[in-house]
């Protein structure tokens, strides 16, 4: 039974998860009507939120799945990447639950817990499949070849997919969170209504960039030409042609997968999902996505990455040290090579 801490950026999540991939209990605090006003995450109310409600929901927590401290067997916890101070005191938490009930500290990197999320659902997903990540501040397309084994195919130079819709939500006075207001929005709209770009559609490196899809957006809502419905339907068709294209350029440089797989807060979205699910019929794969409700940050997710690596033996007897560090960033590939023209993200 590995209990599961997951405080990496606005939402604050516990979750109890056993081997045979059961959900025994879960809770997650949302901070969205914290950072509403703001238009986006601000990292130190993030902080301050996590600090608040992650004692009592780790008591919960447990309350819930009618355990104490010493009937589970691991503390996992991210510890990167992500917003610094919210991965302190999830990581910090971990560390002191480990300690006081003597028992593994299991240190997940957050983007982990998202590429194996939909082996927590789907227990006939075999390795090795391709992974389409796009959560937060990361928009990666990785051969997932096994647990801690990870092959990094493409990544954003500049804007994540997430961003984008963060950003083009903010352009047109959805409020936050952006993700899912501009999909609303989106179903009312025409999606060939608005002319926008498409970068980098059609390159030979299945790299994406969003930054020039999110000024087109910006220029077009200045003009006062367009339709706001109008307006989000073609930000979002047009930012799911990136995506298909890049994605398909992926699988052409990929060998061996058995699956496609979308993971990560985006792959909420219906549309894309439904687009990427016919790329991979196009191309005899299985595809896989977790259920929404493992797609935004959750600490099942984070248990689940824990008990992944214990079944793998990648995990030192006693568990990761507990002077071991948060981490701002934290590459699943760290051999990667650094994109020409990208930034920090790449």
């Amino acid at each position: 039974m590995v209990l599961g801490i997951e405080s990496s950026c606005d939402e604050t999540a516990v979750a109890l998860v056993a081997q045979d991939r059961t959900i025994v209990a879960q809770s997650i605090a949302s901070q969205d009507a914290q950072h509403a006003p703001y238009g986006g995450v601000v990292p130190e109310i993030a902080a301050r939120a996590h600090v608040e409600v992650l004692a009592p929901m780790v008591e919960r927590v447990l309350a819930d799945g009618g355990m104490e401290l010493g009937d589970v067997d691991a503390i996992a916890a991210t510890a990167g990447p992500g917003l610094i101070g919210g991965v302190m005191v999830g990581l910090v938490t971990a560390k002191a639950l480990a300690m006081a009930g003597r028992k593994p500290l299991l240190a997940i990197n957050h983007l982990e817990g998202h590429a194996l999320s939909p082996r927590l659902a789907d227990a006939g997903l075999r390795f090795p499949y391709l992974l389409l990540l796009a959560s937060g501040g990361h928009c990666q397309i990785l051969e997932v070849r096994g647990v801690g084994d990870y092959r990094r195919l493409a990544t954003t130079i500049d804007d994540a997919l997430g961003e984008a819709f963060d950003k083009t939500a903010k352009i047109l006075g959805l409020g936050y969170p952006g993700g899912p207001a501009v999909e609303r929005l989106a179903q009312d709209g025409d999606p060939r209504a608005v002319a926008l770009p498409r970068p980098l559609k059609g390159s030979a490196e299945p790299h994406f960039s969003f930054a020039g899809l999110k000024s087109a957006v910006l220029r077009a809502h200045e003009s006062g030409l367009h339709d706001p419905a109008d307006l989000a339907a073609s930000f979002q068709q047009a930012a799911m042609d990136c995506v298909i294209d890049r994605t398909e350029r992926a699988l052409q440089q990929a060998q061996g997968m058995t699956a496609l797989v979308v993971a990560g807060g985006v792959a909420a979205n219906r549309a894309l999902r439904a687009a990427l699910e016919a790329l991979a019929a196009k191309h005899g794969l299985e595809f896989a996505a977790p259920p929404m409700k493992l797609c935004t940050d959750n600490a099942a997710m984070i248990a689940w990455a824990g008990q992944e690596r214990l079944a793998a033996g990648l995990v030192e007897p006693g568990g990761d040290p507990l002077s071991i560090a948060a981490r701002p960033r934290w590459p699943l590939d760290p051999d990667a090579e650094t994109v020409r023209g990208a930034g920090v993200k790449a």
